[in-house]
């Protein structure tokens, strides 16, 4: 070894490596030690049952996007049921569950919703928690909502309760329901990348933005005619809900501009003029007057309150029917591709094998397939609708119910069961296919790389993203997706009953409602999943003696372990506000730039080749 001094720019770039290398170990360690405080927190947890105290009013307050089924990871997820201001995911039949039990329980004397944290939700998804707070209201107890400044869906959720509170400062706002996309056209031509598109059906317009600059007029019709149907439920549904005559509510939305000056500008006092809200206070008011109405919270001005998490962990579990049938609910969330994928996709080995192991289950005998999807790869959907069929064949029933979207390959998989049941608000039908494959030759040789060689046949070599695409590669494209287009049509034909000239009518990729859908025989009934649950049971012959049970992905013992002791841990601790306020991103407001990266992904090429997809991007922002 030398003794030799090192150079002052030596011993510079050293003494940034060694800060690096301190950082990094660091870093490292505090993760180190946060997981092991959590763990012996959890062994060292008391492990004290929450207790639900009379007179206590249940809070309905879901936050972030409201799903079927949490995605991802089983630590993200309980952080997320752990972290108050970081959560980015309530699950739905949480909700529903936790309204449904305390319609019956004495120690709930009241509901109240506050959606000011929901930052989406569809509307088949309100449309199964207006069915379960109508039955709490039925029961005589009241229900009340918060508001301070609220969307349109948020306000749906709102104007469910007896009485809407607005803050004094709060605005309600309803627009209408409208889809906007970015078009990628002129961006492409100047980038020079070739985009080659092969689909069929004239309204299957998931791949247009790719080819234009604009909405074709096609898509245009059919768009506002899907969209029309859900806003007029929406309207309806309001109009029902606070009793308002549904062409004032209509004619002062549209002329709202106008009201609001009319106010000058007050969008709480509009509100009151319009009958939307009842009564302005702030929440601190809220709370206090919630309290005087019903039980202060113990040492506090608050009212006395438990969240829905909190109730259904701490209310007692339901006495199980005699009889060992029972029926099993699978969800199904997320776009449809190949393999094996965690929650918030549907991987369709991931799916088969779960499909699998309910048919494996002697207690099961019915099963309802409950999908949230906008469809995806056609290989993939036609893997899942196989395995439903191999379900069936084992005298299983099988029923699916839809959530807020089943289209494309979320309707090619429900083709698969013995009944189909929608959400008059589910978005659903576009029976159509498109292929997709962007080259990059002109862009490359802009840059100076060029691409050449030789191959043993006509097109060996050819499918390559770096070539223009081969003609005789284009005519076997397109053969491929007007054959997968037809192999689709064939399958609702019979899976329907309809000829194949109906379907043809009704498919070509458009998009319909469920309302639209079950008057075009596309589904048998319209209805929320405990109606479909219902169904299942009554055609599997198990009359009201049965149980209900969700077949929930498979989970390692670690998994389940971090599962179990971390959720209540974080809960417990300072960390959460740590967590949720520094280490978690910020999710709301990520709509449109998650749309715009799987565009740009998509862009890219998917693996780098060729794939047939039956894909609906129908949602409603």
């Amino acid at each position: 070894m030398s003794d030799r001094p090192r150079s002052a720019l030596g011993r510079f770039f050293n003494g940034i490596w060694r800060f690096i290398d301190g950082t990094r170990k660091l870093v490292l360690n505090l993760v180190f030690f946060g997981i092991l405080f959590l763990v012996i927190a959890a062994l060292l947890d008391s492990g004290e049952a929450l207790v639900v105290q009379p007179r206590t009013a249940l809070l309905i307050d879901p936050q972030g996007f409201v799903v079927e089924e949490y995605s991802g990871s089983p630590l993200d997820q309980a952080l997320q049921q752990a972290t108050e201001d970081g959560r980015r995911e309530t699950r739905l039949r949480d909700m529903v569950d936790a309204i449904r039990r305390a319609a019956d329980d004495d120690r709930i004397e009241r509901l109240v919703i506050d959606p000011s944290r929901t930052w989406g939700i569809g509307m088949a998804s309100l449309l199964e928690l207006e069915a379960a707070i109508t039955d709490f209201r039925a029961s005589g107890k009241p229900v009340v909502a918060l508001a301070e400044n609220l969307s349109q869906q948020q306000y749906y959720l709102a104007a469910l309760a007896d009485e809407v509170w607005l803050h004094p400062d709060g605005m309600i706002w309803i627009d209408g329901f409208a889809a906007y996309r970015n078009f990628y056209r002129e961006g492409l031509d100047k980038l020079e990348v070739e985009v080659n598109l092969f689909r069929v059906g004239e309204y299957k317009s998931a791949m247009e933005p790719f080819i234009r600059n604009d909405m074709s007029e096609d898509d245009r019709e059919a768009t506002l005619f899907w969209l029309g149907s859900l806003w007029q439920q929406y309207l309806e549904a309001v109009s029902r809900q606070r009793g308002l005559p549904l062409v004032d509510l209509s004619n002062a939305i549209r002329n709202f501009p106008d009201r609001l000056e009319a106010v000058g500008g007050d969008f709480a006092e509009l509100a009151l003029q319009m009958g939307l809200a009842d009564r302005l206070m702030s929440r601190q008011e809220a709370h206090q007057e919630l309290a005087r109405l019903g039980q202060p919270a113990d040492g506090g001005t608050d009212y006395r309150k438990i969240g829905f998490d909190a109730y259904l962990k701490a209310s007692l579990l339901s006495v199980r029917p005699s009889s060992g049938s029972e029926v099993a609910v699978v969800v199904a969330e997320g776009d449809i591709v190949r393999g094996r994928q965690p929650p918030g996709m549907i991987g369709a080995e991931t799916m088969v094998e779960r499909l699998r192991r309910v048919a494996d289950d002697s207690d099961v005998r019915a099963v309802v397939l409950r999908i949230d999807s906008p469809g995806g790869e056609t290989f993939a959907s036609e893997m899942v609708r196989r395995e439903i069929q191999s379900l069936r064949e084992t005298n299983r029933t099988v029923v699916v119910s839809m959530g807020d979207v089943a289209a494309s390959g979320a309707y090619w998989i429900a083709m698969g069961a013995d009944e189909v049941w929608a959400s008059p608000a589910t978005i659903t039908g576009s029976i159509g296919v498109f292929g997709f494959l962007p080259t990059f030759s002109r862009p490359l040789a802009n840059l100076g790389i060029h691409t050449d060689g030789v191959g043993t046949t006509p097109l060996a070599g050819k499918l390559r993203l770096d070539l223009p695409l081969d003609e005789d590669l284009r005519r076997i494209f397109q053969t491929s997706t007007e054959q997968t287009y037809q192999q689709f049509i064939e399958l609702v034909s019979e899976a329907r009953g309809l000829s194949q000239e109906d379907v043809e009518e009704v498919a070509r990729g458009r998009v319909w409602s469920g309302l639209q859908a079950k008057e075009r025989g596309l589904v048998d009934q319209t209805g929320t999943l405990a109606d479909a649950i219902d169904a299942a049971a009554r055609i599997a012959g198990l009359g009201s003696d049965y149980r209900v049970r969700y077949e929930e992905p498979a989970l390692s013992s670690f998994e389940r372990f971090m599962l179990d002791m971390t959720g209540q841990t974080l809960a417990r601790t300072g960390l959460v506000s740590l967590l949720g306020r520094s280490l978690l991103p910020a999710w709301a407001g990520q709509a449109h730039w998650d749309s715009l990266l799987r565009d740009l992904r998509l862009i890219a090429g998917a693996d780098g080749g060729f794939s047939l997809a039956a894909h609906c991007l129908c949602r409603i922002p």
